[in-house]
């Protein structure tokens, strides 16, 4: 039985137990998006019918790579705040667990070898 009074119920930051943090990041990460996409096809589609060393000398601008990595993580944290609520309303038990660290793992794959590559060409 339970014994929770209501301000214990009140602070006990909901039934997932995260609150309201997880629809926070995802209006957080919305706005930003408002201003890197446009941004990003900007950069990126300046970027396109350029010869290789031309686009290298491009992206090796620090304004430009800093802007592309932004966008990248932006919208890879934004898909997974989505992709882990879609998890928690569909999926139950022990595949809902697998599942979000699957999401995770991908996710944090693509953030990763995404700014590799921004930064190999960078560098380049």
């Amino acid at each position: 039985m339970n014994f929770l009074t209501d301000r214990k119920r009140a602070t006990g930051l909901g039934a997932g137990g995260s609150g309201v943090a997880h629809h926070w990041l995802t209006i957080a990460t919305s706005i930003s998006l408002i201003v890197l996409v446009p941004f990003f096809i900007f950069v990126f589609g300046s970027a396109v019918g350029r010869e290789q060393a031309d686009v290298y000398a491009y992206f090796s601008n620090p304004f430009i790579a800093i802007a592309m990595a932004l966008s990248l993580v932006g919208c890879v944290i934004h898909l997974k705040t989505e992709v882990d609520e879609a998890v928690e309303d569909y999926i139950g038990g022990i595949k809902r667990k697998l599942t979000l660290i699957a999401v995770a793992g991908f996710c944090y794959a693509l953030i990763l070898s995404g700014l590799f590559a921004i930064l190999k060409l960078a560098i380049l």
